[in-house]
């Protein structure tokens, strides 16, 4: 036992070189390291979108940058009101930006492009109406029905459909450019 002891107090320490060769070593493992956990956070929990054409206008406008929150409705409810990014239901390399408006098991009709869900108006988002009508319906369990704030020009469910729960990639939280526009949703 003494002697190890003895043995290891006398071991030579790393030259200049050898310690140079480590921190470089450590720094490629730390780089590494650190864009895998980029990337995981922008795979399965954050995510930026920039928003092209102007069918969320006047919310949201063509080059608008957006953090999208990808976890949340892992945990919590799609609540009405939410603007969410979505696969296109027919194209689902394409993702569109559009408000939900009706959840699933509301009664949703459109009279004169005026939103009506459970028989009162629901409007209150500032959008741009058109003069569209739409026959009252029921939405089925784990669909909703979504609308673009710009109707006359959003191609949104009244095109493509009511959308799937699996087809929502997450919830806009933050639109963060323009700066002078930030604001959190």
């Amino acid at each position: 036992m003494l002697h190890s002891l003895v043995r290891r107090r006398h071991r030579r320490r790393p030259t200049a070189p050898a310690r140079h060769r480590l921190s470089r070593t450590r720094f490629v493992i730390d780089a590494l390291l650190g864009a895998t956990l980029m990337v995981l956070i922008h795979v399965f929990v954050l995510q930026v979108s920039i928003v092209r054409g102007s069918s969320m206008e006047p919310c949201l406008h063509d080059g608008d940058r957006l953090v999208v929150d990808r976890v949340s409705y892992s945990v919590a409810e799609v609540q009405r009101g939410d603007v969410v990014v979505l696969r296109n239901p027919r194209n689902q390399a394409i993702d569109f930006v559009k408000r939900v408006v009706a959840l699933p098991g509301d009664r949703v009709a459109m009279r004169d492009g005026t939103l009506i869900v459970n028989g009162e108006v629901n409007d209150q988002y500032g959008c741009i109406h058109d003069h569209d009508d739409l026959r009252s319906f029921t939405v089925p369990d784990d669909h909703f029905f979504v609308l673009g704030d710009n109707r006359p020009v959003s191609c949104d469910s009244r095109d493509f459909g009511l959308v799937e729960k699996d087809l929502l990639k997450g919830r806009v939280r933050v639109r963060f450019w323009p700066l002078q526009q930030a604001a959190v949703f």
